[in-house]
């Protein structure tokens, strides 16, 4: 951070930080109210224009996890030395700086802040600069590139998500059986663990893109809270489930690990064309997946109704009148869902053939073979009526036909073949 000022100001623009000079110290020495002296792990100086932050640094590495006393004994240490905030690093994923992993009491947060980062995020932020954004100073992105290959090593300490915990195997077996319910022992860790694992899926996309791809979640859930609403989908139907929204992705990219079948599904919503026959619409959509080789669902949702439609990619390539309305052919499609499903890792940890690694692997294929390949409909521009060399205009050209539903790419300009 000291070396590679870019680097710096991506990590600390969530904190809250005036933008400036950063200072780095290690086991600094500071003294408590009673005079007694402490040395925390590191603190950080931001020097801005018209203002000066100080921040004391907590870390653990490995399985180690923050501890509710030591967190509250450096933010004592931050109020009794009149510093800005208190921050802590660990393998601790959390989707924001401002959420901790631990719970604090609310009155030491009066004058201190707190904030968190896991060392996955800021494995993400360093490859995120050096691939994407680039460092200026050939010797300093050499730098950030060493650090990004220490961090990435195992023996670092700081290898991101390590598993969806001890309780994963009865949880799973308990979610297949039928017979889960809220108070069975390890629901809550699960639950807490898949949380954690979306917000590390949401990184190491934003490391592949360059892009902050986060979560979608309801913004007024407190960690609390969304634990709690979690849990009570999980009871209900044995699944886990979440969103992530990419930047400028034609929707968002959801997951579904549904632990009585034993498979995961991935997907993408996106809205059908506003314009011409239904036919045309769903061949529209087909033009895009034509380069697609992996086995894909379409399902065709409907206007005014709840009826759907459903077929395999390689049935609606034949026969794309099967994804009609069965009960009005002239029945407007309202959105597409594309979808793949596979079997769900079965082993814990995250090496080949866990949940968690073969999970994230379906999440970046299939964002990599279908969503980002996808683009929206677009309304072809209103055109004026041409004139005739005598001067007076002909109003029966301006009319649209439906081979205009083609997105302006070259790749997907076809006609209909109803």
């Amino acid at each position: 951070m000291h070396a590679v000022p870019e680097f710096a100001y991506a990590l600390t623009k969530g904190l809250k930080t005036p933008k400036g000079k950063v200072d780095t110290f290690t086991e600094i020495q500071l003294r408590d109210r009673e005079n007694k002296k402490c040395i925390p792990d590191g603190a950080l100086v931001i020097k801005g224009r018209g203002s000066t932050w100080r921040c004391l640094v907590e870390v653990k590495t490995g399985s180690a996890a923050l501890q509710v006393d030591q967190v509250s004994r450096y933010l004592d240490w931050a109020r009794d030395n009149e510093l800005d905030a208190v921050l802590t690093i660990s393998n601790e994923i959390t989707s924001s700086p401002e959420i901790s992993p631990v719970s604090v009491d609310k009155r030491k947060l009066r004058k201190v802040s707190l904030f968190h980062l896991p060392w996955w995020r800021i494995l993400t932020e360093a490859i995120v600069q050096h691939r994407h954004r680039g460092v200026e100073d050939p010797d300093q992105a050499w730098l950030l590139g060493e650090l990004i290959a220490y961090l990435d090593n195992d023996k670092s300490g700081a290898g991101g998500f390590s598993g969806m915990g001890e309780f994963w195997v009865p949880i799973r077996t308990a979610a297949s059986d039928g017979t889960l319910r809220k108070n069975d022992e390890g629901v809550s860790e699960v639950v807490e663990r898949w949380i954690h694992f979306v917000d590390y899926l949401a990184l190491g996309l934003g490391q592949d893109l360059g892009r902050d791809v986060t979560p979608v979640r309801p913004r007024k859930f407190t960690p609390a809270a969304l634990l709690e609403a979690k849990i009570k989908e999980f009871v209900a139907d044995g699944c886990l489930a979440t969103a992530l929204k990419v930047p400028d992705a034609v929707g968002n990219l959801e997951v579904l690990a549904d632990l009585r079948t034993k498979k995961v599904t991935t997907s993408v919503e996106m809205a059908a064309p506003r314009e011409g026959r239904p036919l045309t619409r769903i061949n529209w959509l087909l033009r895009q997946l034509k380069n697609v080789s992996v086995d894909l669902r379409v399902d065709v949702r409907f206007a005014s109704t709840k009826e759907t439609s459903s077929l395999l990619l390689r049935e609606a390539r034949e026969t794309p009148e099967g994804l009609l309305s069965s009960t009005d052919k002239k029945r407007e499609p309202r959105a597409f869902v594309v979808s793949m499903t596979r079997p769900m890792g079965k082993k814990n940890g995250k090496d080949a053939g866990s949940f968690v690694r073969e999970t994230r692997n379906q999440g970046i294929d299939f964002y990599r073979d279908v969503v980002q390949e996808l683009r929206e409909w677009q309304a072809p521009a209103p055109k004026l009526p041409r004139e005739p060399s005598g001067g007076q205009a002909t109003s029966h050209e301006s009319s649209t036909s439906d081979d205009s539903l083609a997105p302006a790419s070259p790749d997907w300009v076809s006609s209909s073949t109803e």
